[in-house]
């Protein structure tokens, strides 16, 4: 039986995840249906209630519900409850989990894929969104000491960092602009 998997956002006409999660599913050998599905903005909770009803495994989850979805989760693991965001949610027994693996994933990117260790190194990140406290939770977590944070409101940004206490400074665009010249 095919397993159904999604990814879920607004816009998402522009994804590559079906196209990616085929190509893997195919090269491991796995029956699974992944699609992208376009949830209005104020429909998300019933768009997750209509595709646990269909059967679906889990979705992911992008802009702009990764709030909605930690919000709607049942169950949470260590890395989501971090970083306060769900990109994954896991459909088991009517009961929903949320998982966020935007931090993990660029950090295990840049250390395995491109074999270099972000562990006392400067990092810059830009914006201040779901993926952002995911990526400043995985970043401090794996042992980097200085984190700028660079978004177009500098209080979102300020606030970011306390909420999450992470030792970083908080720019904003226009501060970042006059720090290259």
């Amino acid at each position: 039986m095919t397993d159904k998997y999604a990814v879920l956002g607004n816009p998402i006409a522009h994804s590559k995840s079906p196209n990616i999660h085929m190509m893997f599913a195919k090269q491991t050998h796995q029956d699974i249906r992944y699609e992208a599905i376009l949830a209005p903005l104020n429909g998300f909770a019933d768009t997750i209630k209509k595709l646990m009803a269909e059967g679906y495994k889990g979705v992911n989850v992008t802009v702009p519900f990764k709030f909605e979805a930690y919000d709607l989760s049942a169950q949470l693991n260590t890395l989501a409850k971090h970083a306060g965001a769900v990109n994954t949610l896991r459909f088991e027994d009517d009961k929903v989990t949320g998982d966020n693996t935007d931090g993990l994933g660029l950090v295990r990117d840049i250390e395995q894929n491109l074999k270099t260790s972000i562990q006392s190194k400067r990092v810059l990140l830009l914006g201040a969104g779901g993926a952002a406290r995911a990526i400043l939770a995985a970043l401090s977590d794996a042992g980097v000491p200085e984190i700028r944070l660079v978004n177009r409101t500098l209080s979102k940004a300020q606030d970011l960092l306390a909420e999450l206490n992470i030792k970083g400074k908080a720019l904003s665009w226009e501060q970042a602009e006059a720090a290259l010249e």
